[in-house]
């Protein structure tokens, strides 16, 4: 029994950082780390703090968005989609938003080190996205009741990330390396997209303007197919170029997982009948990051 309850814990503050989302920021850190291996070797205590700091922000993020949506009166215990920390799991909000801060202290931690092994410039680039997650749900405007917060958490998490993580390890910033990033970029965004697919009708309930309910639910699911079709010919686009290695086609071995994502989504009205494709979606950005950042590598050594 006391190992039952303890495994049912370890799963409440698991879900709290809605593992599914990570993705958005382990796979930028790999991208831009293995692009950096073709310029040089590799800073190893570098990239983990680097990929420690990002998961970090990332986990904090989804704890304010967990606070505060419980704050305003938008979660409750029939809520899809959420870790379900407070409203089902009876954790106090206030021990929620006390982690998130504790998590954003450890990551200023690390980003004094990394800023002091490469430039204190990145200073204020880390604390931009940090408000930003801050933001997404907090403060008066929040970000997530507009449309740009598939903009927005694409840039900051996908192309910010992946030139932070290449410019540490090499001191400069390469057009090579901005336009491999913008794959990652509309990837990352099309998570968020999905994510407010699923929540189109609590969302225009709650008074929120977001894609989706702007273009309607069917319009959203064909600019998701779009976006997806636009990262895998703008990589063949790169390969074509030779501006990156044939080894980065890789990459294309997610096109069934978007193409499930976006099947999953067609015909579908219920929240939960929209997990699966949403889960496909942020999984098509993982095989598509890390199957780009293998073929990067790759490419580095053959």
């Amino acid at each position: 029994m006391v190992q039952s309850r303890k495994k049912a814990n370890w799963q409440v503050w698991w879900r709290l950082l809605r593992p599914h989302t990570l993705t958005a920021a382990f796979v930028p850190v790999s991208v831009g780390t293995a692009l950096a291996l073709q310029e040089g070797q590799v800073n190893l205590p570098l990239f983990l703090a680097m990929l420690l700091a990002s998961l970090i922000i990332q986990a904090a993020t989804n704890m304010f968005n967990e606070y505060f949506d419980y704050v305003k009166g938008l979660d409750t215990a029939e809520s899809v989609g959420i870790g379900g920390t407070i409203v089902r799991d009876g954790v106090p909000a206030s021990t929620v938003l006390n982690i998130a801060l504790a998590f954003y202290g450890v990551a200023i931690i690390l980003g004094f080190y990394i800023c002091a092994a490469s430039s204190w410039w990145l200073a204020a680039v880390g604390l931009a996205c940090m408000a930003a997650g801050y933001l997404y749900t907090g403060g008066p405007w929040p970000i997530a009741y507009t449309p740009l917060g598939e903009i927005l958490s694409g840039v900051l998490m996908g192309m910010t990330i992946i030139l932070i993580s290449f410019f540490i390890q090499t001191g400069t910033v390469s057009l090579e390396s901005v336009l491999i990033s913008v794959p990652i970029t509309v990837l990352i965004g099309n998570i968020m997209l999905s994510n407010n697919i699923r929540d189109l009708d609590g969302d225009r309930d709650k008074g929120r303007h977001t894609v989706p309910i702007l273009l309607g639910r069917d319009n959203a699911i064909t600019l998701l197919a779009i976006v997806f079709t636009f990262a895998f010919l703008w990589l063949t686009g790169l390969v074509l170029l030779k501006i990156v290695t044939p080894w980065s086609l890789l990459a294309l071995g997610s096109i069934p997982k978007a193409r499930l994502a976006v099947l999953g989504f067609r015909g579908k009205s219920l929240a939960v009948e929209m997990m699966p494709a949403m889960q496909a979606t942020a999984q098509t950005n993982t095989i598509f990051g890390l199957l780009l950042a293998a073929g990067l590598t790759l490419g580095y050594w053959f």
